[in-house]
């Protein structure tokens, strides 16, 4: 199992940051389309290192066009030196609609059609044959010389597409080189959900388990002392009534009984009441969605409940966690 972290966004940390994480043994880094551009850290952490990889987890698809995607992915799948991963999301509607001013539908056969539409695009300039991709949502039938920057020497990036719901999970299954399973996603829900429907879309695309990574944000409630433990503990029960409010992830509270919760949660966060939501969140409902454990429990924890179910694994601390805390468990998971 792969052991990933993440790069915050912040310019002046983004190298240090992606240099002391190749340093530390880390396997790949991931960035985040939250209030900043995802791409933007990985060109500088792509000059600054040499061996990690280095993806986007996630990137909005939906805000962007084929095209666009096609050329940030392979100028930065250039600068790493075949290092790159673009990782891709559908995001809500909401958002694309409303946030974005994109247009929304049919997300999952969109993404399909557009991984198909960025894989044209590559092979046009791969082997110069005419771009003609024609489909339901994109098209793509022009490029010109002057627009065409041919073969990339290091190949194409592999495609991740994040996935909670079992549709886009069989699209990652069909078309993509892997899965970005959601942090708002269980043990179980994985085992019983996630992974059945990505191999359903695996069987579609005549390919096995072998031929896809599934990587997941795992949260983890640890700390040094009691003290940090329960500070860890209210800081995620915070992130995951956030998460639980949204109604595109209430399928993972039903599996375990919880979906009533849902709607409330999300009354509560029209309302402004986020504390309160929090609140909401049982200690059996931390335990299912987090490893919780000391420092030195981690590591165990983590290989009991996803080794062999995960391809890779990051960590996931909405608080703040010492680098050389995490790194001794890093290196107890590589050991």
């Amino acid at each position: 199992m792969d052991v990933d972290g993440t790069i915050g966004l912040d310019p002046a940390h983004v190298i240090g940051t992606a240099v002391r994480a190749e340093a530390a043994g880390y396997d790949g880094m991931w960035t985040a389309e939250v209030a900043h551009d995802p791409f933007l850290p990985l060109a500088l952490a792509a000059e600054h290192t040499r061996r990690i990889q280095l993806g986007t987890g996630i990137a909005v698809a939906f805000a962007r066009n084929p095209m666009t995607l096609a050329v940030l992915a392979n100028d930065l799948q250039t600068l790493s030196q075949g290092r790159f991963l673009l990782g891709l999301g559908s995001q809500i509607k909401p958002h694309i609609e409303k946030r974005f001013s994109m247009p929304w539908s049919h997300p999952a056969p969109r993404m399909r059609e557009l991984v198909l539409a960025v894989r044209a695009i590559w092979a046009s300039w791969a082997d110069g044959s005419r771009l003609a991709f024609r489909g339901e949502f994109y098209r793509h039938t022009l490029m010109t010389p002057m627009f065409d920057p041919g073969p990339n020497p290091y190949g194409n990036p592999k495609v991740f597409l994040a996935a909670v719901g079992v549709k886009m999970a069989e699209v990652a299954g069909e078309v993509a080189d892997g899965m970005l399973a959601h942090g708002f996603t269980t043990e179980r829900y994985l085992r019983e959900v996630s992974i059945p429907a990505l191999e359903r879309g695996l069987a579609a695309g005549g390919r096995s388990r072998s031929d896809v990574q599934v990587s997941y944000p795992g949260m983890v409630v640890t700390g040094a002392t009691d003290a940090e433990r329960a500070g860890a503990a209210r800081a995620v029960k915070a992130q995951l009534a956030f998460y639980g409010s949204t109604p595109a992830y209430r399928p993972v509270l039903e599996l375990h009984g919880w979906g009533g919760l849902q709607p409330e949660l999300h009354s509560l966060s029209r309302r402004g009441s986020w504390d309160g939501m929090a609140e909401l969140i049982s200690d059996e409902m931390l335990d299912a969605f987090a490893v919780v454990g000391t420092l030195e429990e981690l590591p165990g924890k983590i290989l009991a409940r996803y080794g062999g179910l995960v391809d890779r694994f990051t960590f996931y601390a909405p608080y703040p966690l010492a680098p050389e805390q995490l790194a001794a468990v890093l290196a107890a998971l590589k050991g």
